[in-house]
């Protein structure tokens, strides 16, 4: 079973090398504000040297075999298997998930990405023809990989597989605030005998290491995943080269619970739904839009809800929700906790400070709001903490121009009579709505309408990110 020798080096070109710097980042335990490790930082200099490892090795990884890069998904599988268990808890000490997520969902979400691309790839037809023209699908090129701290290896595995699958080569850059299960990954690649240079693993952090891959102009696609000012910075730095872009940024997502929905089962089911992951997830249905008349009756189930979530030692049993990452954020939730006190909002339960009897680690109070309007600073900005926002509407037009009265458009959810349900995700400005509590469906694509970003990931979608389209016109002529 791997452990975390190489922190301190970058995976480039199939081996475990120093960096060209000293610089040194301490990765802390956000339970325990403990330093776990350090990682090396990398500089522009060695993000060149990653991409020139990518460029190198696409001229013959691109020429591969669907079938060869079957083999190599199947073995990738079978060798994230045995590091399942060292992924989650590495997760677990760096970004603070209770082992029982970490365990169930954060670490196999990327195995899951590999087996839906594998599938996804077995019965994907890069060829056909168009009369006399032959279309073709090829890989776009050297992809570079900027990965949040979040659910990191669903949104490293999300681009790694299709990438592999499309025969792209790669660099990966992920969040240097949890870093440690990107190094494991690494470990699995190598496990696996992907080829060298193909998979690339550099640490930094934006300014220096993600800012030259955004502008390398060896660097055919950027793939981010981030906040929305993150993604402005690497869709600005990766214009003048004209690489392709694909981003999935911030959300403030609206839950939209109609009167003839069951109240208590969908907010106490939402309110949970939403504190999961101590609400650091970008689709989470932070805006729960409720019937005016309502109101009231809401408020008292999502207080009941919210005061049934348990914070603390993500080690300990019976744990719901563990701290959110790191002290930026924290403060920053802070912030925005008092914003809705200062602005009017009706707090139900929860608010600034910490949880009694927890005195160290960053964690927050499951929060929720009534009274709500949708022009309170925590009706617009992305809070990424246990907070939520109860927001009343008139009927059912009225639900729609509010939950589409926001900057961002990555997720929406509905819960009600199908038919009425079905009807309103119509006009849902987002790109995923969940009806009734539907689950994140890995065959579907993920991604966002406006600021929420651009592209998709996920299953079919995914793959067909990563590849390029030529007609060879002429090639069908009859002879």
């Amino acid at each position: 079973m791997a452990d975390l020798a190489n922190a301190t080096k970058f995976y480039i070109n199939g081996e475990w090398v120093e960096p060209l710097g000293q610089d040194r980042l301490d990765v802390i335990n956000p339970a325990t504000e403990q330093v776990v490790n350090q990682i090396a930082m990398g500089n522009p200099a060695d993000a060149d040297r990653a991409v020139q490892a990518a460029a190198n090795a696409f001229e013959s990884f691109s020429l591969t075999s669907k079938q060869e890069r079957i083999d190599l998904l199947e073995r990738i599988i079978a060798s994230y298997k045995k590091f399942l268990p060292a992924m989650a808890e590495a997760i677990s000490d760096e970004m603070g998930a209770p082992m029982p997520l970490a365990n169930a969902a954060q670490a196999p979400s990327g195995l899951g990405h590999f087996m839906t691309t594998l599938q996804v790839l077995k019965d994907f037809e890069f060829e056909e023809d168009l009369g006399t023209a032959r279309v073709i699908r090829e890989p776009v090129g050297v992809c570079g990989f900027i990965t949040p701290w979040n659910w990191p290896l669903n949104q490293i595995a999300c681009k790694v597989a299709p990438a592999l699958a499309a025969g792209c080569t790669m660099v990966l850059k992920p969040s240097e605030v949890a870093p440690n299960n990107a190094i494991l990954f690494a470990e699995v690649m190598h496990d696996a005998g992907v080829p060298a240079g193909v998979f690339n693993l550099i640490n930094g952090d934006g300014p220096s290491v993600g800012a030259a891959m955004s502008s390398h102009p060896q660097i055919d696609m950027m793939s981010f995943t981030g906040s929305t000012r993150a993604g402005v910075e690497v869709a600005k730095a990766a214009a003048p080269s004209v690489k392709r872009v694909a981003q999935e940024l911030g959300g403030k997502s609206a839950n939209i619970i109609l009167d003839d929905a069951d109240l208590e089962k969908a907010i106490s089911r939402d309110v949970f739904g939403l504190c999961m992951n101590s609400g650091q997830s970008c689709n989470a249905p932070t805006r729960m839009l409720v019937p005016n008349a309502r109101m009231d009756e809401a408020a008292a189930i999502a207080k009941a809800a919210a005061e049934n979530v348990t914070v603390g030692d993500p080690k300990a049993e019976g744990v719901a929700i563990g701290p959110v990452v790191s002290a930026v954020q924290y403060e920053k939730i802070q912030a925005l906790i008092q914003k809705g006190i200062d602005e009017g909002a009706n707090l139900q339960v929860g608010g600034a400070g910490r949880p009694e009897g927890l005195n160290a680690g960053y964690f927050v109070k499951p929060t929720v709001f009534s009274h709500v309007t949708n022009d309170m600073t925590i009706a617009q900005e992305e809070i990424f903490g246990p907070v939520l926002s109860l927001i009343g509407y008139e009927d059912d037009a009225d639900a729609v121009r509010i939950a589409n009265e926001t900057l961002y458009g990555l997720s929406g959810y509905i819960s009600g009579s199908e038919d009425r349900a079905k009807k309103i995700a119509r006009q849902i400005r987002t790109g995923n709505v969940h009806l009734n509590g539907a689950p994140v469906n890995n065959q579907a694509p993920f991604g966002g309408y406006k600021q929420s970003g651009n592209g998709r990931e996920f299953g079919r979608y995914g793959l067909e990110e990563f590849l390029e389209v030529k007609a060879i016109l002429g090639y069908n002529a009859a002879g």
